[in-house]
């Protein structure tokens, strides 16, 4: 229409009227927040919880208190009003069973518990905002279990949030309890974001003789050379962390592409990079950071490409040979699952429980020896952790030697300063998954190792905690390229 009909005309605000003009927002009825040990609110908490728990509902003869109250891990969430009183509560701790043998360490195993609201308050959705931030919280806290002891008149409640139901624990005071477990999808989450798509995208490579790897070795962290004892390997960094910390995006560079040989057995002998960068300053940074791991790992720089004026890229491409490489695809069902790994140093600065610097304080000697560990000890297949993270680079080796795997949470070797959570989603700096008849047994220092699994016929990868039970970490296949 041309009449005008047809547009819509929008009125602008005066130009001189404030940005801060207008009515203010509602305030909302109550916030929630996580109280610090010394807040005097906590006191104002378990007033509640003494008052429903004890004197209403006779659940517990003198007090509610527990070693959980006293656990310095613990947390408290509170719902708030506008005025600072505390409608409600829920605490969330580590978890503790005397039945069941557990060091009180944190193994990512949460129980959440003496959930609370105040008379009055229960139709305002307190307690139902409760369970729902208790949940959130836990899994920032790098949790990778977390369940509740529910009354049976709540199951309900916790069904329509999305928990799952485990079925019935023991009566309290007569009281009837269900067990709950809020589904945890962090390992998922880091498979699903770096390596599902791998079989769909890479499937023009296979179309050809030898591609994506001769016969048996698809998937593998490096590929042999066909007719030659060569072993290549190629990693191409994140181009964010390239802009952002030039020198330690080069010495990962390196880094990854040592572990991929060392995780073939193969011994380094040259490496290719290709930088691309912005300016000639910040190609200096890359290089600098190439050239120390290349001195640190006594691999040199064969060659490559240079191209100045684009935004930053870094791909390295490493050689290495050995005689007969180690896949990984070379496990079997009921073959045991160790972890190798370098607990030392810390979360790289800017990169917090996403990538640990186990590697940038070690010495040259330690860092060669390190390399040179799976050609020593020739298990049936091993794996260098990748940015799948642990659990998911396990589900890789399971993926490629046609099996799954089940990990036991509590036997895994891990850094203090890491959560579970992290540390199986993480990128460890150095880190061997080795599947085996036999376990690992000791290795040189600065090392650790344990033997914490095994390959199952159960596709996927679970998680078996100290009382038995099992969790999915990774429904399935990883890549989806299947056995190598």
């Amino acid at each position: 229409m041309l009449d005008g009909g047809g547009i819509r005309v929008t009125t602008l605000a005066p130009a001189g009227l404030s940005i801060l003009a207008g009515a203010p927002p509602e305030r909302p009825a109550f916030l929630i927040i996580a109280l610090d040990a010394d807040d005097p609110r906590i006191a104002e908490y378990r007033r509640l919880r003494h008052a429903e728990f004890v004197e209403r509902q006779g659940l517990f003869e003198h007090t509610d208190r527990d070693r959980h109250d006293d656990d310095p891990r613990a947390v408290v969430l509170v719902a708030v009003a506008p005025g600072g009183g505390v409608l409600g509560g829920v605490r969330l701790a580590p978890h503790h069973d005397p039945a069941v043998e557990l060091p009180d360490i944190d193994i990512g195993w949460w129980i959440g518990s003496r959930l609370v609201v105040a008379p009055g308050r229960h139709a305002a959705g307190v307690g139902t905002a409760l369970v729902r931030a208790a949940c959130a919280h836990a899994e920032s806290l790098g949790v990778l279990r977390f369940e509740a002891t529910v009354q049976d008149r709540y199951v309900r409640l916790f069904h329509e949030i999305g928990w799952d139901d485990c079925g019935p624990t023991a009566a309290i005071a007569g009281r009837a309890h269900r067990r709950m477990r809020w589904p945890l999808h962090a390992v998922q989450r880091a498979v699903d974001s770096t390596k599902s798509a791998l079989a769909a995208a890479l499937a023009p490579f296979a179309e050809q003789a030898n591609g994506l790897g001769p016969n048996g070795f698809r998937g593998d962290d490096g590929v042999p050379v066909p007719g030659t004892p060569v072993i290549a390997a190629c990693d191409a960094i994140l181009p964010a962390m390239v802009e952002r910390d030039p020198e330690w995006a080069g010495w990962c560079s390196v880094l990854v592409n040592v572990n991929d040989l060392t995780a073939m057995g193969a011994r380094p002998v040259g490496l290719l990079d290709a930088v691309g960068a912005p300016t000639a300053a910040h190609l200096s940074r890359v290089i600098r950071g190439i050239a120390a791991a290349a001195q640190a790992w006594d691999v040199p720089v064969l060659g490559g490409h240079t191209q100045l004026g684009v935004p930053p890229a870094l791909s390295v491409t490493a050689l290495g040979t050995t005689p007969a490489p180690v896949r990984a695809g070379g496990g079997s069902v009921g073959d045991i699952v160790s972890v190798v790994a370098d607990t030392g140093g810390g979360w790289r600065r800017g990169y917090h429980e996403r990538q640990w610097d186990s590697t940038s304080h070690r010495t040259a000697t330690d860092l060669r020896r390190m390399a040179g560990l799976i050609a020593e000890l020739r298990p049936a297949a091993a794996k260098d952790v990748s940015m799948a993270g642990l659990a998911g680079t396990l589900g890789m080796l399971a993926e490629a030697s046609g099996t799954g795997a089940e990990l036991d949470v509590a036997a895994l070797p891990r850094p203090v300063g890491a959560s579970m959570g992290a540390w199986l989603t993480c990128f460890p700096g150095y880190a061997m998954l080795i599947a085996d008849p036999d376990p690992i047994g000791a290795v040189p220092a600065p090392l650790t190792s344990a033997p914490c699994g095994r390959l199952t016929a159960r596709p996927g990868v679970r998680l078996r905690w100290p009382d038995g039970v099992t969790t999915v970490a990774v429904a399935a296949g990883v890549t989806g390229l299947g056995t190598a």
